[in-house]
């Protein structure tokens, strides 16, 4: 219930319509050691094709993110990004086989008030991610966020994925997670007790995990105070 009614105020305030999105990571699943990788930051809501410009009024509200590479030896490496049109271009070359993790981190959000929905005064945290396999041996991914929710993929084949939720870097368990493909598509999973969806890919296509969660952890950001934060997750699996 909670979720619906920040789903709704976030969609019915216009003055910041920036938070009704999400931010998500696109790149190539597989690469080649010595080969440059491309790595593409998006912000707006893939399964209804919107996606904002960098110019735009919506993106500059997230644009202070920063981007990593996770090696498979949890080597972090920053990335440097560039502003396109529509997105934000970032590459690394990798050095050895092994599965690379593309992690997004950004807790610099401005506070936003919607006690005039009844729902309070909160910043935002987002994390996205995504993976690049290099090589015929996969791990799992690296992204255990200490400070917010994260997603992280485990053994999984061509048709059924295996994730795990995490809050803090502990399995997050009765969390409700959506699955969104193009063309309006989505399906909602919950976790065990040990924070692990599985789903089939029905299609060989793009997918978008996203979920949510509200930590009642008040404070003050930017000389504005907040009641809570509302930490967002997603994972692309191309």
């Amino acid at each position: 219930m909670k979720k619906i009614i920040l789903t709704l105020a976030l969609l019915i305030c216009v003055a910041t319509p920036s938070f009704a999105h999400y931010l998500w990571i696109e790149t190539s699943p597989e690469g080649k050691v010595g080969e440059t990788q491309e790595v593409h930051v998006f912000y707006g809501e893939y399964t209804y094709n919107v996606i904002e410009q960098v110019s735009g009024e919506a993106f500059p509200k997230v644009k202070d993110f920063t981007l990593w590479v996770i090696d498979t030896n949890g080597k972090k490496t920053q990335l440097q990004v560039t502003a396109k049109t529509d997105r934000y271009v970032a590459s690394f070359t990798p050095s050895a086989n092994g599965t690379y993790t593309i992690v997004l981190d950004n807790n610099k959000i401005d506070v936003i008030d919607y006690t005039a929905y009844d729902f309070g005064i909160f910043k935002t945290h987002y994390n996205a991610s995504a993976i690049v396999q290099v090589g015929n041996t996969a791990t799992n991914t690296k992204n255990s966020s200490e400070t917010g929710i994260s997603v992280i993929e485990v053994a999984n084949n061509a048709e059924e994925v295996k994730l795990q939720v995490l809050f803090k870097g502990k399995p997050l368990k009765d969390q409700e997670a959506d699955i969104y493909v193009a063309d309006n598509w989505s399906k909602k999973r919950t976790t065990d007790s040990e924070g692990y969806i599985t789903f089939k890919r029905p299609w060989q296509t793009k997918y978008i995990i996203e979920t949510t969660t509200k930590e009642e952890a008040p404070g003050k950001y930017n000389n504005k105070d907040y009641q809570f934060i509302w930490h967002c997750a997603t994972y692309c699996i191309q």
